[in-house]
């Protein structure tokens, strides 16, 4: 059995679990109706919140993992709106540019540390020769670590807005991964949030970022804005026991995805 250790995520089993199956089913169908290699399904079991996130280089290795909150509270529409988010991520190269962005950002990062310990006393609090170069490059390195955040946090918004607009393209609905994020809404508000025992690596790739930081730094747009654009007004948050939205039985690709890019490049902008 294969198991992950970002939030102690293992392969979905369907033989034995109904709701795992029903996400083995999804993965399958989406697969083969985008023309890609069915990505292995993992779950999330310790976290009760709805989120998921898809990672891997290519085909080969790709990895889409949901949570047992999501497995729990979303409807067979919903739960495909999420899966096809994550489906976008991978279709698009989203996760091999997280990680080539992740690299720059920890690049700097080792430039940061290097100046940082070039400029440490000795125990007789005595710096080296080699301080004053160090406070250059410490400053250097923390200029460029930031900037490299604030891009990675830009260009990761960005893709969230364009998975967002794919899983509509996909699925042909917005109830579904609108339904999902307004459970994420109703969840929030009542205090359930993503769970901070998540590896911090792996926070950017979710469905929805636990990461208090300032808006510039953020890798996930606001939740309401993301809700306004898939609907194209504000809508209200949803119990996550609230199975507002039906299940269609025709709610997976009526037609090829990329047969169907207005509404997806609209949404480039």
């Amino acid at each position: 059995m294969k198991s992950w250790h970002a939030g102690w995520a293992r392969e979905a089993w369907p033989a034995s679990r109904e709701s795992e199956q029903k996400l083995c089913n999804i993965v399958s169908e989406l697969a083969i109706a985008a023309s890609m290699k069915p990505p292995v399904p993992m779950v999330l079991d310790r976290e009760d919140s709805i989120n998921a996130f898809a990672t891997g280089w290519d085909a080969d290795d790709a990895v889409v993992a949901v949570t047992r909150g999501a497995l729990d509270h979303l409807t067979r529409d919903e739960l495909q709106g999420l899966v096809a988010h994550e489906f976008s991520h991978l279709r698009e190269g989203d996760t091999r540019l997280n990680m080539r962005l992740a690299g720059m950002v920890l690049g700097l990062e080792m430039i940061f540390n290097l100046g940082n310990s070039m400029c440490e006393a000795d125990e007789n609090g005595n710096r080296s020769f080699l301080a004053l170069p160090g406070f250059a490059i410490k400053a250097c390195g923390s200029l460029g670590w930031l900037a490299g955040r604030a891009l990675k946090a830009a260009v990761s918004r960005q893709r969230e807005f364009l998975a967002d607009a794919r899983a509509v393209q996909f699925t042909r609905s917005k109830d579904g991964l609108g339904g999902v994020l307004r459970k994420v809404a109703g969840q929030q508000a009542q205090g359930i949030g993503t769970s901070r025992s998540l590896h911090p690596a792996v926070q950017h790739m979710l469905l929805v970022g636990a990461s208090p930081d300032a808006q510039w730094l953020a890798t996930h747009p606001p939740l309401s804005e993301r809700i306004r654009r898939i609907y194209g007004r504000p809508m209200a948050a949803l119990s996550p026991h609230d199975d507002e939205a039906t299940t269609r039985p025709d709610a997976i690709f009526e037609q090829h995805p990329l047969q169907a890019v207005t509404w997806c490049q609209a949404h480039r902008q």
